[in-house]
């Protein structure tokens, strides 16, 4: 009885995954032939609550993607990759408190703040650098226009994700 009960919730929660994705997916197909732009996918993954890599969203793609790239994904192939992607819950935000450490090891003054150029320096020579459309969409979210630094602080609040 308690296995036809959990056969029955875990349907219902695919069910609604499904939608969910399919409602993502649905924003970005303009022909309204079930197929994308494959530079949409990780808009579409993030607007999911993902946060891959973009090495895993290269992996993600090269798995959705036809054998013979045409720059468009199928529907029918997106769905599958991502629900297990949603119910194995891969490429969660990072945790608040791990990403305020990050910013204090990038002021070891302790000042609560970094520079616009400093912020610029680190995100451009730094481990997997961002490109200059990325850098300047976290300037214009991230840096306080009277000061020209980034209130680490406020900023990670902001950029946290709502898990619920």
């Amino acid at each position: 009885m308690a296995d036809d009960k959990e056969r029955e919730h875990s349907e219902i929660a695919v069910a609604e995954l499904h939608k969910k994705i399919k409602e993502a997916f649905e924003v970005f197909d303009h022909e309204m032939n079930n197929t994308v732009d494959v530079r949409e996918i990780g808009t579409i993954v993030r607007s999911l609550g993902c946060c891959p890599r973009e090495g895993e969203l290269h992996d993600l793609i090269a798995e959705v993607e036809e054998e013979e790239p045409t720059g468009y994904v199928r529907f029918e192939k997106f769905l599958p990759v991502m629900t297990s992607v949603l119910l194995e819950r891969r490429y969660r935000p990072i945790p608040e408190d791990i990403l305020l450490r990050a910013f204090e090891v990038l002021d070891p003054l302790k000042r609560g703040f970094l520079s616009k150029e400093e912020l610029i320096k680190y995100m451009t020579e730094e481990g997997e650098p961002f490109s200059q459309e990325e850098m300047e969409e976290m300037l214009s979210a991230a840096i306080d226009p009277e000061s020209n630094t980034i209130h680490y602080r406020d900023y990670v609040t902001m950029m946290v994700i709502d898990e619920n």
